[in-house]
C-alpha cells in the first residue's frame, strides 16, 4: 500500500489510486472500525491454522496487518509471526506488542520477501486496493515468491455478489462522538465507500475503493500468476462457499 498522502479534506482527489495510504494512516480509520469483532477473528485463526496443519513455530506472514490483531493472536498460538503494513502509524502501534517471535515492519505488499514463509495471510479484505490490475497480479506473484516449498497462501476477501445484494447506500455511524456519514455504491468494477464527517470544526472526506473481484476474477489472476487454488470457504467457520449466499470468499492456494 503506497506512500502516505493528504486526505481530500486537504485538497486530495478522492479518486486517487493511493487513497488507502492516507485513510489507513489516519486515526479516524481506527475510530470508525474500533468495534470489529476480535473474538470472530480469533475463531477464524483457530480454524484456519488447524485446517492448514501448520508445523510448530511455523513462520507466518500477516500481509496488511493493520495494528496487528491477527498477528498478535497467531503469535499467542505459538507461531513465529511477521506483520507488515504500509501504514507507519499502524505499525508503530503494533510494534508495542513485538517480542522475540513477533515482529512488525512497514512494507509494500507488491514486493516479495527474501525470506520464505510457511503461511502468508491476507485477511479482512486487504486486497484489491490498487487502480491497476497489474498491481494486484504483482501482489499475488509476490505472495507466491515469498512462500516456502510447502507453504500456503490465504486471501480472505468479501464475497462480492453477496455484498452487492445487501449494499446499504447510506448510513450514519456515531463513534466517539463523531458522526460518520457513509455512502456506498458500485461503479466501474469497484465498490466505493464515501466517508464524510466533522471533527472539532474541521470537515473531512475519505474514500474507500476496493476492486469488486469475484471468484472467477481471482481464478483468472491466479492462473496468470502461476498459483494453484486448493480450496475455497464461505465464512470464518470454514463452511462451504456459495456464490450468492456466503459472506466471505476465503481462498487457500500455493
Amino acid at each position: 500500500m503506497p506512500n502516505s498522502q493528504k486526505p481530500k479534506s486537504q485538497n486530495e482527489d478522492s479518486t486517487c489510486s493511493n487513497w488507502f495510504a492516507s485513510w489507513f494512516d489516519s486515526p479516524y480509520y481506527h475510530v470508525l472500525y474500533k468495534e470489529r469483532n476480535y473474538r470472530e477473528a480469533q475463531i477464524f485463526m483457530d480454524n484456519l491454522t488447524h485446517y492448514l496443519n501448520l508445523p510448530e513455530h511455523a513462520k507466518v506472514l500477516d500481509l496488511a496487518c493493520g495494528k496487528g490483531r491477527h498477528s498478535i493472536y497467531l503469535n499467542q498460538l505459538g507461531f513465529n509471526v511477521l506483520g507488515v503494513d504500509l501504514s507507519e502509524n499502524s505499525i508503530a502501534i503494533a510494534n508495542k506488542n513485538a517480542n522475540d517471535t513477533l515482529h512488525f515492519q512497514v512494507h509494500d505488499m507488491r514486493e516479495p520477501f527474501a525470506e520464505k514463509f510457511d503461511a502468508i495471510f491476507n485477511l479482512f479484505t486487504s486486497f484489491g486496493y490498487f487502480a491497476c490490475d497489474s498491481d494486484h497480479l504483482k501482489t499475488l506473484i509476490a505472495i507466491k515468491e515469498s512462500l516456502s516449498e510447502y507453504g500456503f497462501g490465504v486471501i480472505d476477501f468479501m464475497n462480492v455478489p453477496n455484498v452487492l445484494a445487501n449494499l446499504v447506500p447510506e448510513e450514519t455511524k456515531t463513534v466517539d462522538g463523531i458522526d460518520f456519514h457513509i455512502k456506498r455504491f458500485h461503479i466501474d468494477g469497484y465498490i466505493y465507500k464515501e466517508i464524510d464527517f466533522d471533527d472539532q470544526g474541521i470537515k473531512h472526506h475519505f474514500t474507500e475503493k476496493v476492486r469488486a473481484f469475484t471468484l472467477q476474477d481471482f481464478q483468472d489472476l491466479m492462473a496468470e500468476a502461476g498459483i494453484y487454488l486448493l480450496d475455497i470457504f464461505g465464512d470464518y467457520k470454514l463452511k462451504k462457499f456459495h456464490k450468492t449466499d456466503s459472506e466471505r470468499l476465503i481462498m487457500i492456494f500455493k
